[in-house]
């Protein structure tokens, strides 16, 4: 299931558009954003590099691994309770993982280096959310994918490779977003393409 081109934002009590100064606040809050995470860590896995696996654990205890997930497209997405662009972010998030099954697309929101009581009070908040929640308390999992600034977030394609890198949350963004998960959503699983390639071949094939 492919996500529509536009949306609206949903839960915030607000409609789809900001008045004119925000619109500018909001992107130069992302901008900064931007630029403290690209000085502090050039080491971040860019397009076609394969990430760091481990994204940290569920309230449940359970370890979400993008290996785990081959054959689907994730967003991997970091955050901070004392953020507020992440904030406006988790109705996009949520948002997207609605619109898509979960066996084709999974959201995961990874907490950026916050205390226990601090995580859990937010997921209350968010306890009808439809994405994958994970703690990093130590920030292993920020650490190895060199943030830190959020939010920050990885677009991963169906092989497990990073195709896209976001930093920082404007609603200017949100349409690029939706169109990058529509071409990827698309796309064939390596598995698929390899089926089709040997089919090809053995149909090319002569007697």
């Amino acid at each position: 299931m492919l996500l529509p081109p536009t949306m609206h934002r949903q839960g915030t009590g607000q409609g789809g558009t900001m008045d004119g100064n925000r619109r500018v606040a909001t992107w130069m809050a992302a901008l900064l954003a931007c630029m403290a995470a690209v000085t502090a860590h050039a080491a971040s896995p860019k397009a076609g590099e394969v990430p760091p696996d481990l994204l940290g654990k569920t309230p449940k205890g359970e370890e979400i691994r993008i290996s785990d997930h081959r054959g689907k497209v994730m967003v991997v997405s970091f955050w901070a309770s004392w953020c507020p662009q992440c904030r406006r972010k988790f109705p996009v998030l949520d948002y997207l993982q609605e619109q898509v099954d979960p066996e084709q697309l999974r959201v995961v929101v990874v907490n950026f280096k916050e205390d226990a009581s601090t995580y859990r009070a937010v997921r209350r908040q968010a306890r009808k959310s439809k994405v994958t929640w994970t703690h990093d308390r130590n920030g292993a999992v920020s650490d190895a994918y060199g943030v830190n600034a959020v939010p920050h977030t990885f677009i991963i394609d169906k092989t497990g490779k990073v195709a896209k890198v976001h930093l920082g949350y404007s609603e200017r963004s949100v349409p690029g977003l939706i169109a990058t998960l529509n071409e990827l959503l698309a796309a064939p699983a390596a598995g698929d393409v390899a089926a089709l390639d040997a089919s090809s071949a053995t149909g090319s094939a002569g007697p």
